[in-house]
């Protein structure tokens, strides 16, 4: 008798530790790569000193392994993370860098619990402010508004996890790449519709079969171009799927969580973070 009450305790502890690991799956990210992209850092345009030094500080971080060392905090986690306080309202003037990014977007940019700025864009930044003895003040606004705010002379530069595209680059310069990037599919954890799913066209089939379904993506982002079309990045766009867009990435993916929307296309980066954060 002990050894049956013994094994249906077993048994019973099996089954609690699996569902309490499965309740905690809220959402999964389909792993495979959508597009394929390059991370730039955005400048006013015909601003050639800022993008020429802020290339050579790239070069010598890069050479120097301050770069990965930066880049292992955020994805290996290791080394100690510096924050920067987030003010709006500073004065862009010859003491101070200033850079306006678009929070949240880990592991590049996010908030931290004690208000400060963190990620691997606002570290690049700390540094090279550092290294020009320069005041670094970063500012925190919405995403379409980036390039529009460095043009103003509101700021001097735009770093916010940001792909290099043609019709940016008509509107601002860019520094050379610094990540390579792609966009990923997040859906609930219960979705099969992509379990057969091997390549890109794979995924894009299923896409095309939905009817109805919502999609959801960050305002002004590759994710938005995918679904919604682009010509110029030779996207033609889901005509079956209602295309909603939203403030940030993490909106949306609540909403996957909500029921909400079917899915969200996000960079793949930031998408392995969010998901992580909300399966815990």
């Amino acid at each position: 008798m002990k050894k049956i009450i013994s094994l249906l305790f077993v048994l019973c502890s099996i089954f609690l530790i699996a569902s309490c690991n499965q309740s905690t799956q809220q959402v999964k990210i389909i792993d495979i790569k959508l597009t394929e992209e390059e991370y730039a850092f955005a400048v006013q345009k015909g601003n050639t000193e800022l993008q020429n030094s802020f290339n050579e500080f790239l070069n010598t971080i890069k050479e120097n392994g301050k770069f990965d060392e930066i880049v292992a905090k955020y994805f290996e986690g290791v080394g100690t993370k510096i924050g920067t306080p987030i003010n709006n309202n500073a004065e862009n003037n010859e003491q101070n860098f200033v850079v306006v990014t678009n929070c949240p977007f880990a592991p590049f940019e996010y908030i931290g619990d004690d208000g400060l700025a963190y990620g691997i864009d606002i570290e690049i930044a700390y540094e090279y402010a550092k290294a020009n003895g320069l005041n670094l003040i970063i500012k925190n606004i919405d995403f379409d508004a980036l390039l529009n705010n460095v043009n103003s002379g509101y700021s001097d530069i735009a770093m916010a996890g940001m792909t290099i595209t043609e019709d940016r680059m008509l509107v601002c310069d860019f520094t050379t790449p610094y990540y390579g990037a792609s966009q990923k599919i997040i859906v609930s954890a219960d979705n099969t519709d992509f379990d057969e799913c091997v390549t890109a066209a794979d995924v894009e089939a299923v896409l095309k079969g939905l009817e109805g379904k919502k999609i959801g993506y960050q305002n002004g982002t590759t994710g938005n171009w995918y679904v919604a079309g682009d010509e110029d990045w030779g996207f033609e766009g889901f005509s079956n799927i209602d295309c909603v867009g939203y403030k940030t990435a993490q909106l949306a993916v609540q909403d996957v969580i909500n029921g909400t929307i079917y899915a969200v296309v996000v960079d793949e980066a930031p998408a392995a973070a969010m998901v992580e954060a909300i399966n815990g």
